[in-house]
């Protein structure tokens, strides 16, 4: 400590000889010592009774003179502190860019120093805000969210950072409630219309970028499905990729089953919008009724349109797999909007 604080020493007995406060040099070189403090690990306590105690043997005592360099050397101090966490950002948000990108130079090393083990598997979960809201992510969530996680499961655990106008969340494959935990959290900070993604546990780094695009995914599936849960999981979607893989065969789907629906008067929307209620009622007329706010005699008469027009009806069990399987693929095409011709 005295290779430290041997300036404020001397400055602070240049002061009780001469009565002079001490100039920038002097408090520039406190600042110095104070930010070397900050890097070699010495408290704020243990630098200011060092300091304190050298000021003692200072006689007679200069209170202002010591006052300036106290506050010179916690002017260094927190300036050390601050540009530390500001690069601790820095590298946290190049390690999360390499981690979901796949970029592996050194990623196994820097991962360790964040608490995670890449060997082992690992999930993420995404959560995006309501698209209208305010100034999107407010400032410090992700921090708070991963200081609560880390609270309940250790600092070995959990990862959690913003990308993308997103908030990612990387934990261990068996660790299933560090995603429901982070759910939760999202459901009291977010404004409603959040919505969060879960993919499956993967391993090793390749396994986290896999995570995170099927978390990512899944809620796009969901906003182009219009479906109405706020958390989905990629492996209750995964037919989704599926039909998706073959464009040629769910447009040729869509084209043979649906087209007839765009005689009908008003529209196709109508009338897919009914069969969509259906089948997210089980089949149930009077539940569909209700979701789609019309009467259950309103809703007869739609299937029986649609049988009409594309000779397919939702109460035969093959038909309604076809049926299902073309509103399906309709709504990841953005059929009718965009043509598929």
């Amino acid at each position: 400590m005295d290779e430290l604080l041997g300036g404020h020493l001397r400055t602070l007995r240049e002061a009780a000889a001469t009565g002079r406060p001490p100039g920038r040099a002097e408090l520039d070189d406190c600042r110095a010592a104070g930010a070397l403090a900050a890097e070699r690990g010495v408290s704020v306590r243990a630098l200011v009774e060092a300091a304190l105690a050298m000021a003692e043997s200072v006689s007679p005592a200069p209170l202002s003179a010591l006052r300036r360099t106290l506050s010179a050397l916690m002017e260094g101090y927190e300036d050390a502190q601050r540009s530390a966490l500001r690069q601790e950002e820095l590298a946290r948000r190049e390690f999360v860019d390499d981690l979901l990108q796949g970029r592996v130079h050194r990623l196994a090393e820097r991962a360790e120093h964040f608490g995670l083990r890449l060997a082992e598997s690992y999930a993420v979960a995404v959560a995006r805000p309501a698209a209208d809201a305010d100034g999107g992510l407010a400032e410090g969530t992700a921090r708070r969210i991963e200081d609560a996680l880390i609270t309940r499961f250790g600092s070995h655990n959990v990862l959690v950072a913003a990308r993308d106008g997103m908030l990612v969340c990387v934990a261990p494959g068996g660790l299933a409630a560090a995603t429901g935990e982070f759910t939760h959290h999202v459901r009291r900070l977010f404004a409603p219309g959040w919505r969060v993604g879960l993919g499956r546990a993967h391993r090793g780094p390749g396994g986290v970028v896999a995570s995170y695009r099927e978390g990512a995914n899944a809620i796009e599936l969901g906003d182009r499905l219009g479906l109405r849960a706020p958390v989905l999981k990629a492996a209750d979607l995964l037919v989704f990729p599926v039909l998706l893989r073959d464009r040629a065969a769910i447009e040729d789907l869509v084209t043979t089953v649906l087209s007839p629906l765009l005689e009908a008067r008003g529209g196709p929307e109508p009338l897919l919008a009914t069969l969509e209620a259906v089948f997210a009622s089980q089949g149930n007329q009077t539940a569909a009724a209700r979701r789609l706010g019309v009467s259950t005699r309103a809703v007869t008469y739609r299937l029986e349109r649609i049988r009409r027009l594309t000779g397919f009806s939702p109460d035969d069990h093959t038909q309604r797999f076809t049926l299902e399987t073309a509103v399906l693929g309709a709504r990841l095409l953005d059929w009718p909007a965009q043509s598929l011709c």
